[in-house]
């Protein structure tokens, strides 16, 4: 072969690895694979303790009922869930705002008028979620915040008014009631005779612009202790984080880990059983209606049955997206000595939480015993006369209860206090100071 036909049959031998490189590139561009189609992951269902109706966590904490001439009250849950079931089957319509505000002597009247009752709230509380406990008939419900209900009857007529009451504004809405079945004197013997057979009260600052009633005999209540029960912390990792998996755990120190991935954060206290998880991206600053904020967050702890013990509203503040909730024991009130044990808190963010502390224990019964508390007339009588507070600017008195965790036996004991509300904080009444002892709720 003559070198005249080499570069001839090069450039043929260039061409043809030209086109089938060509023709290998289509093929890898064009080809689509065989495969089975891939199912999306299931999402986890995490129940951790109970999902809670709105009616369960939004409860007064105390319930007074003044006749002509009489006045009654009781802070025991039963007595006050049977007034709550009768006025659920009312319907409330007519609702007007009073464009008045009140003032301190003026509400102090009001509280003071007979043929009512009082519904004691800790927290405001937005009137359209209240729409689903005691059903409100006006197509547009004003988003209006109370932490007082008054019920006012007419003996002639066997009527019934109710007002919502905002204490720090002075200002509130009234209504008419209508029981749905039309059958007043059924509503009117249930909670208004009935409420002859609670204990007596009688009303304890006279000389001071704010309403306080106490009981006037020694309350009975339970001292309990509890064993320290706990939940796993990763239940709630695998509630809160968007996947689970990808979750890096590390021992920060010898009561502190943390859970995190690159978004959120949880950090686990072994010594307080307390969880303080965050997602930084959440966060938002939008105005929101009061009313929304709180659906948004009891909807978000239902997801993952987060109610592991009797929690109820306490506080809200739309501005900072923050809501609390407060943990109950025998239908009163627990404070501790370290603070926010006895507590959920959660600031909600966009359409997902933001901040969330809570404990992680629960409370498991192992002892209890009775014991009396002093009559509420006696706590008044000495706050009077204690030279270290003001008794005018006290708000209110009740009882609780002081939760002390005992670290070494691994137990929680419930004591039974009486509690003065000054300042918008919970105050622990303590004989020795002829005082209070500060708890601490903003």
């Amino acid at each position: 072969m003559g070198l005249k036909y080499i570069e001839p049959i090069k450039s043929i031998i260039l061409l043809l690895l030209v086109l089938l490189s060509a023709t290998f590139t289509f093929s890898i561009w064009t080809y689509t694979p065989r495969l089975d189609p891939i199912e999306p992951s299931s999402t986890v269902d995490i129940s951790i303790g109970e999902r809670k109706d709105v009616k369960d966590i939004i409860k007064p904490y105390k319930l007074l009922i003044k006749y002509d001439g009489m006045l009654k009250g009781t802070t025991n849950s039963s007595e006050i869930d049977n007034v709550l079931n009768e006025m659920s089957r009312w319907k409330v319509s007519q609702l007007v705002t009073n464009s008045t505000e009140m003032n301190k002597e003026q509400m102090k009247t009001f509280f003071q008028q007979p043929n009512q009752f009082t519904l004691y709230f800790q927290g405001l509380v937005p009137l359209p979620v209240y729409d689903d406990i005691v059903p409100i008939e006006d197509s547009v419900i004003p988003q209006f915040s109370f932490d007082r209900i008054v019920v006012r009857w007419n003996p002639r007529e066997i009527a019934f008014d109710i007002h919502f009451i905002n204490q720090a504004s002075g200002l509130h809405y009234s209504g008419k009631v209508t029981p749905v079945d039309t059958d007043t004197m059924t509503s009117y013997r249930a909670i208004v005779l009935g409420g002859e057979n609670f204990s007596e009260y009688a009303e304890v600052n006279s000389q001071e612009s704010t309403y306080i009633a106490v009981p006037v005999k020694p309350v009975h209540m339970i001292r309990s202790t509890y064993y320290q029960e706990e939940l796993s912390p990763t239940r709630f990792r695998d509630a809160l984080f968007n996947d689970p998996n990808a979750v890096r755990r590390s021992q920060v120190n010898a009561t502190h880990e943390e859970f995190g991935d690159d978004h959120a954060l949880l950090t686990v206290n072994t010594q307080s059983k307390m969880l303080n998880f965050v997602h930084p991206a959440a966060e938002s600053r939008e105005p929101t209606l009061p009313s929304d904020l709180l659906y948004d967050v009891i909807e978000s702890i239902n997801e993952h049955g987060g109610w592991t013990d009797t929690f109820r509203f306490s506080y809200i503040n739309a501005y900072s997206h923050y809501v609390r909730f407060q943990l109950f024991n025998n239908g009163y009130p627990v404070f501790s000595d370290v603070a926010g044990t006895t507590e959920i808190v959660q600031f909600f963010g966009e359409n997902r939480v933001f901040r969330y502390i809570r404990p992680y224990y629960t409370l498991e019964v192992i002892f209890s015993e009775e014991m009396d508390l002093p009559a509420g007339t006696e706590i008044a009588n000495a706050l009077s006369k204690s030279d270290k507070l003001d008794f005018g600017a006290v708000e209110d008195i009740t009882v609780g209860y002081m939760m002390r965790h005992d670290l070494e036996k691994r137990i929680f004991v419930m004591e039974p206090a009486w509690y003065y509300l000054m300042k918008t904080k919970w105050q622990r009444y303590s004989p020795e100071q002829s005082g209070g002892e500060h708890i601490g709720l903003e």
